[in-house]
């Protein structure tokens, strides 16, 4: 039996739907079994929450499917979403794991200067150490005062207030509201190098 270019790739790809199964039906192998075993596939059904992906910028709307005791059983794209109509990229797609996965570390990891190992440490340990770093870093090169261009041709002594000490580098998937807040505090602190990931 001679298989056309178009054909072979239809098969090769394992797209079987209507047309490819009568091509593959052409070609005298029969989809019976296969089809039947994947009736027998279990659905997994739950209470049903629309979310979006945690990845990239795009915002795909998913549907996290949880069981009675809350605990997630699957996540899945959402075809109401007029942006991604229930279609996830593969790390979309595997959210599920990020979620719920054995092997995902629960402690914040921690290597001292010098050290040879590192050690388990709380959240609330990492978020303070990081808030006394970031004061640590500011006060040590705060500059109240600096010489700018006057616009003339010369230079003169402003007040600026800032240092270039220390930056933040957003995420692409941070909303609207936590992109002011956080910004806000970032100039507060005299932060000038505010940046997006979305953008690198």
């Amino acid at each position: 039996m001679k298989v056309d270019r178009r054909q072979f790739i239809k098969i090769s790809a394992g797209a079987i739907g209507a047309a490819v199964a009568a091509d593959i039906a052409g070609l005298g192998v029969d989809m019976s079994a296969a089809q039947e075993q994947a009736a027998k596939v279990p659905m997994k059904t739950g209470r049903q929450t629309p979310s979006l992906c945690p990845y990239c910028s795009v915002g795909c709307a998913q549907i996290v499917m949880t069981n009675d005791a809350g605990r997630i059983i699957d996540i899945q794209g959402n075809p109401d979403s007029p942006l991604s109509e229930g279609t996830l990229c593969p790390k979309g797609a595997a959210t599920y794991q990020l979620v719920m996965n054995d092997l995902r570390w629960t402690k914040v990891k921690y290597r001292a200067p010098g050290s040879d190992h590192w050690e388990d440490r709380s959240l609330e340990w990492a978020m303070n150490r990081t808030a006394e770093l970031v004061k640590q870093t500011r006060d040590a090169h705060f500059n109240e005062f600096q010489e700018l261009p006057d616009g003339k041709g010369g230079m003169k002594k402003k007040r600026v207030m800032n240092t270039y000490a220390v930056a933040s580098l957003g995420g692409a998937t941070i909303d609207n509201e936590w992109n002011y807040a956080h910004q806000k505090l970032m100039h507060g602190l005299g932060i000038v190098y505010v940046e997006n990931q979305a953008r690198i």
